[in-house]
């Protein structure tokens, strides 16, 4: 069975680029996607929305909050699901501050954003797909 991953961010174009190479490189579905914290904290929390990997930028649409605020809200999530930051300013107090949230992995989109589809891989394949 696929793994589902939900995408929060704001820019269109990387946004489809990330949907596109999961589902080609590991065989995960988006099962949806928001532009910002509200949106997307709501879509994660609501029980009846099945995810096993939340990608998530810190910088969200003007006004939208930020990633921050996601990883916060879904600290106390079950262990099986797993959240990762993909943002364009990973420098080291950024990731250690995703850590303490419950980030699971944090890679900078300039330089880490294979390393991140690897980590997607890997759990993919952990999970019994591609």
């Amino acid at each position: 069975m696929a793994l589902k991953a939900f995408v929060v961010e704001d820019q269109d174009s990387i946004r489809e680029s990330l949907v596109e190479a999961l589902s080609e490189l590991a065989g995960i579905e988006a099962t949806g996607w928001a532009t910002n914290e509200k949106a997307a904290t709501a879509w994660l929390r609501n029980p009846v929305n099945q995810w096993d990997i939340a990608i998530v930028d810190l910088v969200l649409e003007p006004g939208g909050g930020s990633g921050f605020g996601v990883l916060q809200a879904l600290r106390t999530r079950p262990a099986t699901q797993k959240m990762v930051v993909l943002t364009g300013t990973a420098d080291p107090q950024v990731r250690r501050s995703c850590e303490e949230m419950g980030a699971d992995g944090v890679f900078d989109k300039a330089m880490e954003t294979e390393a991140m589809l690897d980590y997607c891989v890997a759990l993919a394949r952990a999970a019994g797909g591609h």
